[in-house]
């Protein structure tokens, strides 16, 4: 029997080509870029994606190649002739459990094109997503996200490839592709190009540890309502003073931790 043909790879450019048997149709339009910033998404929901990632921003940054995604189909992995992704809890309970053999596989074919990008498990009980995580990850060279579903997923997956639980807030939802979704969005919009005036993320609530300060635009006069005069009179001193101000209040009135933490900061230059 003779041996099958060596399976290849090129690169041109930024793009790698890899040669395959598979026909042509079969195989995703759009080609791996040579180190841009990857989201590879693990879900069994692979036609949620780009979803609203395809839109504005996001989705003009994502057609020029600053960013790249890939879903990987879980169901790809199921076990048996109906491709079963999950089992009962071990020692009883509601719900199913996606099973341990089925996630190793799917994170390792993640693992097979993206070695060094961090595993994140969206989870209700992970840490809180924060700028300072959204910042870390836009600075590396990406990230593989999972999603799960029904009761969550084996336990020993996530100890074996030590992965991180991250949390989009203190609820529970019927699975992690939209906070998947967040989390991207959140990142990408710190990606170098993405934004028109990369000066918006310095300015923006959390990226100071205080929360924004209010905006307004056109027209001056709106149901009786007038823009502050401080924001018209062109004395820019006065403008940016105004403008902490109002964060610090802000921060102070709706969000007492941020602002513990923002004074700590303080205390300690």
């Amino acid at each position: 029997m003779a041996n099958a043909p060596k399976v290849q790879t090129r690169s041109i450019g930024r793009k790698t080509i890899r040669a395959s048997l598979t026909p042509r149709e079969l195989i995703t339009p759009t080609p791996e870029l040579k180190n841009v910033w990857k989201a590879t998404v693990i879900t069994l929901f692979p036609t949620a994606f780009p979803g609203v990632l395809g839109e504005s921003l996001t989705g003009k940054a994502l057609n020029e190649g600053l960013w790249q995604l890939a879903t990987i189909d879980l169901r790809r992995f199921g076990k048996g002739k109906h491709r079963n992704v999950d089992d009962t809890p071990a020692g009883g309970g509601a719900g199913m459990v996606l099973r341990a053999d089925v996630l190793g596989e799917a994170i390792d074919a993640a693992q097979d094109t993206s070695p060094a990008n961090p595993l994140i498990y969206l989870s209700p009980r992970g840490k809180p997503m924060t700028q300072a995580l959204m910042q870390t990850l836009a600075d590396g060279p990406g990230v593989t996200l999972l999603c799960g579903r029904f009761e969550g997923v084996d336990e020993r997956v996530l100890d074996h490839y030590d992965i991180q639980e991250v949390s989009l807030g203190d609820f529970v939802m019927t699975g992690g592709e939209i906070a998947a979704q967040a989390l991207i969005d959140a990142t990408v919009r710190l990606i170098p190009d993405v934004l028109g005036n990369q000066e918006s993320t310095v300015d923006e609530s959390f990226s100071s540890g205080l929360l924004e300060h209010p905006q307004y635009t056109r027209p001056a006069e709106w149901e009786g309502r007038t823009i502050p005069e401080i924001l018209v009179s062109g004395n820019h001193g006065k403008i940016a003073e105004w403008r902490q101000e109002q964060s610090e209040e802000l921060t102070k009135q709706r969000r007492p931790d941020m602002w513990a933490r923002h004074r700590a900061g303080k205390d300690k230059d």
